[in-house]
């Protein structure tokens, strides 16, 4: 069992991806949570059978992911992504 962890670590370390994610990036893991907690809120909203807080969650979660969007472009552009 140790020697199939230690092969599937040795195999995941080869791929040339792996040293970016070491580095977290800070915004966009705030706005994931971010829009999480919207979905999670659509549906605590749909059990209180609250239209009012539907909208209030799904508009929420669009803003947030358009801003992930957004921010994830300008990091793109500036090459801190």
């Amino acid at each position: 069992m140790l020697s199939t962890v230690k092969s599937f670590l040795l195999l995941t370390a080869s791929f040339e991806g792996v040293q970016n994610l070491k580095e977290i990036k800070w915004p966009l893991l705030a706005l994931a949570i971010l829009a999480t907690l919207c979905i999670m809120g659509i549906g605590i909203a749909v059990a209180e059978e609250s239209i009012i807080g539907m909208f209030a969650a799904i508009i929420g979660l669009i803003a947030i992911m358009g801003l992930g969007f957004k921010t994830k472009k300008k990091m793109r552009e500036n090459g801190t992504l």
